[in-house]
């Protein structure tokens, strides 16, 4: 049993299943955090965590927790450099790490896109996620994990 944990922003995650058999082979204890009640598996190393309705509660519960030993899943831009931030290891559902390094394009991509849409401009949402996606994430999850253990064991 390690100390390295998962947390799994939940609530539009298409890879919590991915994520569960990973954390089980590893052996991690791992938090879906969501605001409305969804079906985990029943395993005591997975925790449901429903917070109540409302803007960020999930993200801060997540954000409050997080720390260098854990691994983050989320979509979520400001909730990745809230944990980038606190020295979580931060991955998108399609696999891509969100760090120090990327953290500050993808704000601002995401602030652009934003102030975009809200002055009227039509724009394209996310291309739809593929079968490549949930292999590029259970590749960047696994290692993202062995990195981890492997700190742990030379620190």
């Amino acid at each position: 049993m390690t100390d390295i944990r998962i947390f799994i922003d939940a609530d539009a995650c298409p890879v919590k299943d991915e994520a569960y058999k990973v954390a089980a082979r590893h052996g991690l204890k791992t938090f879906v955090v969501s605001n409305a009640f969804m079906t985990v598996p029943r395993d005591p190393m997975i925790e449901r965590v429903v917070v109540p309705a409302g803007p960020d509660v999930a993200d801060d519960w997540i954000a409050e927790r997080a720390g260098p030993a854990d691994v983050v899943v989320t979509a979520d831009v400001p909730l990745a450099d809230r944990c980038v931030k606190a020295g979580a290891t931060v991955l998108a559902p399609n696999g891509r790490a969100f760090d120090t390094a990327a953290i500050g394009m993808a704000l601002a991509t995401r602030n652009l896109m934003s102030d975009l849409r809200s002055s009227g401009e039509q724009t394209r949402g996310p291309k739809p996620f593929s079968p490549r996606d949930r292999s590029a994430f259970l590749s960047a999850l696994d290692l993202a994990i062995v990195r981890l253990k492997r700190a742990a064991t030379v620190g």
